[in-house]
């Protein structure tokens, strides 16, 4: 007999689904307990001996070490570095991918490029160039100085060391975002009868707000936890030009591990913190997109 051909259709036009997951359980399982042990090993077991080293000695030890007046000015200036540097770079990475993302110009590759250059080069190399900018045997030095203004071994020299190496953070999280986003909102509200600042104010910066949050948090923590190009041009002036990385190291080399590990513990609570944020970013973006979508 021929086979009923209704059953033979039911049969053929039958979804089959391949599974997206060709590793055995005991494979999975394995990848697994690697990235966990890994995690544990070099991330979770150091985080956790910053603040066991940190409070070895009990609490009141612990705030001593961050209230002695070393301590204090160091933490002082990593707070004034970031709101000026941070501030700066949000408003350059701002403006910087607004214009790759929305026009049109030559030299845009190369600019493209440039923001890309403090990621490719060590941040050592960043802070020899300030030096070799602004030392006394440079073109710029000797001018600044005749001025009364001090750039290495100051305040200054340490703000522009962390502009360089902070400021690709903001721009790389606007540039990719503004082009998925293209300039149709942009130019509906220009041709409604809006300037260009009312459409950035209303359109654009909107649509932006969240990438513009996490690259900043990003450009903070690292603006806080920068050393090596700090390190170079601000000549480790205890109590003047030391921020709290370089506060760390100075405390490690005289064997005060106590206070290291508490005024270090501050700056692993920032990065708890930084961490925190950030997931807490992506939900909202997340859920945002997801509402957008219904």
């Amino acid at each position: 007999m021929a086979p009923n051909p209704v059953k033979v259709r039911r049969r053929s036009a039958k979804p089959r689904h391949a599974s997206a997951v060709t590793e055995s359980p005991g494979a999975r399982y394995a990848l697994l307990a690697v990235a966990f042990v890994f995690l544990v090993l070099f991330l979770v077991l150091p985080l956790v001996s910053v603040f066991v080293e940190a409070f070895r000695k009990g609490a009141g030890e612990y705030i001593a070490s961050l209230i002695e007046p070393d301590a204090v000015a160091a933490i002082r200036l990593t707070l004034l570095v970031a709101v000026i540097a941070v501030p700066l770079n949000v408003v350059f990475g701002v403006a910087a991918a607004w214009a790759i993302a929305k026009f049109e110009f030559k030299g845009k590759a190369f600019l493209t490029t440039l923001i890309d250059l403090p990621f490719s080069i060590s941040p050592v190399i960043s802070g020899l160039v300030f030096v070799l900018l602004f030392s006394s045997h440079s073109l710029l030095g000797p001018w600044f100085k005749s001025h009364g203004i001090e750039i290495l071994f100051a305040v200054p020299g340490i703000v522009l060391a962390t502009i360089f190496v902070t400021f690709p953070f903001v721009a790389r999280e606007l540039i990719p975002l503004m082009q998925e986003q293209g300039t149709g909102d942009e130019e509906a509200a220009l041709s409604l009868g809006a300037n260009g600042w009312q459409a950035f104010r209303y359109v654009t910066l909107p649509n932006i707000k969240w990438g513009l949050l996490y690259g900043t948090l990003l450009c903070n923590a690292r603006a806080m936890g920068e050393f090596g190009a700090v390190s170079v041009v601000s000549g480790h002036i205890r109590g003047l030009t030391n921020t709290m990385p370089l506060h760390v190291e100075i405390l490690y080399n005289e064997y005060n591990f106590v206070a290291a590990f508490a005024v270090a513990s501050l700056l692993a609570l920032l990065a708890l913190v930084t961490l925190v944020l950030k997931s807490l970013l992506e939900m909202r973006y997340s859920a945002e997109l997801a509402a957008d979508n219904h």
